[in-house]
């Protein structure tokens, strides 16, 4: 697992033409600043069986096997039963249902980042934080509305652009903006 340094975030910003800090608190509200787990060294990840549910190739029953249906959000021990179960069922649909790396990019937007096949997009990304900022920051830049608003430091719009219609429920636009706050009052502390 290769961390990203800040050096490598502050030329990412600048080659996308993004605030450093703007991106820096999409980072921090998406992951915590972390895109592998300090104790297993794999991807962070985000299961979402809603998306499994619409995505799977086969849909029929369980045949009781439905651990990946109970999955919330939860530690990564539980997210990768969750992942793991779903994968045995339909990889290509799990990996697409799934939120990975440091800024919590679906699997289902490889195409639009330029992959040919989900399971590459999650190879690049398993090579570093770097990539997975480099996947998320291509994926913003084909949707207009969330790349202006970045740009403006508009949170509620990228908070939905970025999370959907639930985001007030999670408070995204509010966590975003303080978490932009505060890199600017330390910047200038």
């Amino acid at each position: 697992m290769k961390k990203l340094s800040d050096q490598q975030l502050r030329e990412l910003a600048l080659a996308f033409g993004y605030d450093y800090s703007v991106l820096k608190a999409l980072i921090i509200v998406e992951s915590n600043q972390k895109g592998f787990s300090d104790t297993t060294g794999r991807i962070i990840i985000q299961f979402e069986p809603s998306w499994f549910k619409r995505l799977r190739s086969n849909r029929k029953t369980n045949n009781g096997n439905s651990i990946w249906q109970a999955n919330s959000v939860g530690d990564q021990t539980a997210e990768w039963i969750a992942f793991n179960n779903a994968f045995a069922l339909d990889p290509e649909a799990a990996m697409k249902s799934t939120s990975i790396g440091m800024m919590q990019i679906m699997g289902f937007h490889y195409s639009e980042i330029g992959f040919d096949s989900v399971g590459k997009m999650w190879d690049f990304a398993k090579v570093s934080e770097y990539n997975q900022v480099i996947i998320t920051l291509k994926w913003i830049n084909t949707v207009p509305q969330l790349k202006a608003a970045l740009k403006t430091k508009n949170w509620q719009k990228v908070a939905y652009y970025y999370n959907g219609s639930a985001y007030k429920k999670f408070g995204y636009d509010t966590k975003l903006a303080n978490a932009y706050k505060y890199l600017i009052d330390q910047n200038n502390g």
